[in-house]
């Protein structure tokens, strides 16, 4: 049954934190006590990233935050990006909030019980019978992988109204006490955002029909140490090891080889790969990997610099720049995360006759 797109927002946080000014202030927080930060600082000016954004201001990251303060700047922050992101894919489908049957909703850099659909519905406005499906731990996959369920969850039920609001406050995870790589390697990365997305199988009105297929993912054995979280009482830790752009290069054509097998389509049938940016070399590697032409995956390069990695709703952020630019075809959505894991999804996108 065909799954169709009907709205896509994505939205940032109030406070822009420059790559110059988070430069400096891990220098201040990081440059007495870790002494191999001069040599990594290098990456702040090769990651290609301008700006990202950040639901505290920056001089929060000077404090010594433990995983209760964390957490309540998680749910504040995340809860107003939710309230933001749904109401803007709402509005862009025309939809009410009172239509909707059903949220799903993605999130991995924070606890929320009851979950961040049930901290806004007040605001929302959605019905009291409406199906929550709150989806923790996908990680950089969870838009990818968030959109897939949702797009099965709509299939399931002719024309229900199906919301996807993925958010994450990647900001919050900073952590000076550990004075491990990752810990700077994440400060030079990551930024918070959010994205909602309405779907239905009842086909849109408006001009641009976008159609979801089968989404797809591949897992490797062995693999759990590559990304994540380590949990302390100060609260989350990243896991983020250096060989993913080597893993990509090595894995991820036969990955993207089986989503295609498994969507009944071949890599010249693919007119734009949208691809989650979770850092310059795995943009680089993601390229390689596909036989792409260097440069090709533009969008992902201007979120990453205009934004940064914000986790699971970034590749959303490139659909939605994608689209914006009126590209048309066949698509396939990718992204990597915890697992290890590859999730895909392709998607078509056509203009109706006049």
């Amino acid at each position: 049954m065909p799954v169709y797109l009907h709205g896509l927002s994505t939205v940032l946080p109030p406070h822009c934190l420059t790559q110059t000014e988070v430069r400096e202030r891990a220098s201040i927080i990081f440059g007495k006590k870790y002494p191999q930060f001069d040599r990594l600082a290098k990456t702040f000016d090769t990651a290609g990233i301008d700006q990202r954004y950040s639901v505290v201001p920056i001089e929060w990251f000077s404090d010594d935050n433990g995983w209760e303060v964390r957490n309540k700047a998680f749910i504040s922050g995340a809860k107003d990006m939710f309230i933001d992101a749904a109401k803007s894919a709402l509005e862009d489908a025309g939809w009410s909030a009172a239509e909707v049957d059903c949220v799903v909703t993605v999130t991995s850099t924070g606890i929320a019980t009851p979950s961040l659909e049930a901290q806004a519905f007040g605001e929302m406005g959605f019905r009291e019978d409406i199906m929550r499906v709150p989806i923790f731990g996908l990680g950089c996959a969870g838009g990818v992988s968030g959109l897939s369920t949702a797009r099965t969850l709509a299939a399931g039920q002719p024309d229900a109204k199906v919301l996807l609001v993925v958010v994450e406050a990647c900001s919050l995870s900073f952590r000076a006490d550990r004075l491990q790589k990752a810990d700077i390697i994440a400060t030079v990365l990551f930024g918070d955002g959010a994205a909602a997305a309405c779907i239905s199988t009842k086909a849109p009105s408006n001009d641009k029909v976008v159609a979801l297929g089968q989404g797809h993912q591949k897992m490797w054995p062995d693999t759990l140490d590559i990304m994540g979280w380590d949990v302390d009482e100060t609260g989350f830790g990243v896991v983020f090891d250096r060989s993913i752009p080597a893993f990509v290069s090595k894995e991820f054509a036969a990955a993207t080889d089986g989503a295609l097998k498994a969507a009944s389509l071949s890599h010249e049938q693919i007119d734009r790969y949208v691809c989650h940016p979770g850092g310059a070399k795995v943009v680089d590697a993601i390229e390689g990997a596909l036989h792409l032409e260097q440069g090709s995956l533009d969008a992902e390069r201007d979120t990453l610099r205009a934004a940064g990695n914000m986790s699971a709703p970034t590749v959303m952020f490139v659909m939605k720049a994608v689209l914006d630019a009126g590209t048309t075809g066949q698509m396939m959505s990718c992204a990597l995360g915890p697992g290890f894991t590859a999730s895909f999804l392709p998607f078509h996108v056509s203009k109706k006759a006049a």
